[in-house]
């Protein structure tokens, strides 16, 4: 091969390899992208997955407090009676030992 044939093969073949680059660097950014994008698209589902699961553990949450809320309440208010009846049980009880006091001891009214 001449001189001139070789800076000819030599550009060629440089041609051909830059050329070759630059397909395979534009493939690979746009299946890079691609795949990015599907990646943001399993990220934000699972975002929303978790989102909904801690709403629904939220609401599963406030509704079993609210049900202990409502047991407390209503056994402090079985207790606030039961007290009830043992104050008016202890006042009756004051009375009758009064009277008593006031036989045994012979005072009259």
């Amino acid at each position: 091969m001449s001189e001139p044939q070789i800076w000819v093969f030599l550009g060629v073949f440089s041609t051909f390899a830059f050329a070759t680059l630059g397909v395979i660097s534009s493939n690979f950014t746009r299946v890079l992208r691609a795949e990015t994008g599907t990646l943001r698209a399993e990220i934000g589902g699972l975002r929303s997955e978790m989102n909904a699961e801690i709403g629904g553990l939220r609401a599963e949450m406030r509704a079993e407090i609210g049900g202990l809320r409502n047991e407390m309440n209503a056994r402090f208010a079985a207790v606030d009676s039961r007290f009830d009846a043992t104050n008016t049980k202890i006042d009756h009880l004051d009375a009758d030992v009064a009277a008593l006091t006031r036989r045994v001891m012979g005072e009259h009214d």
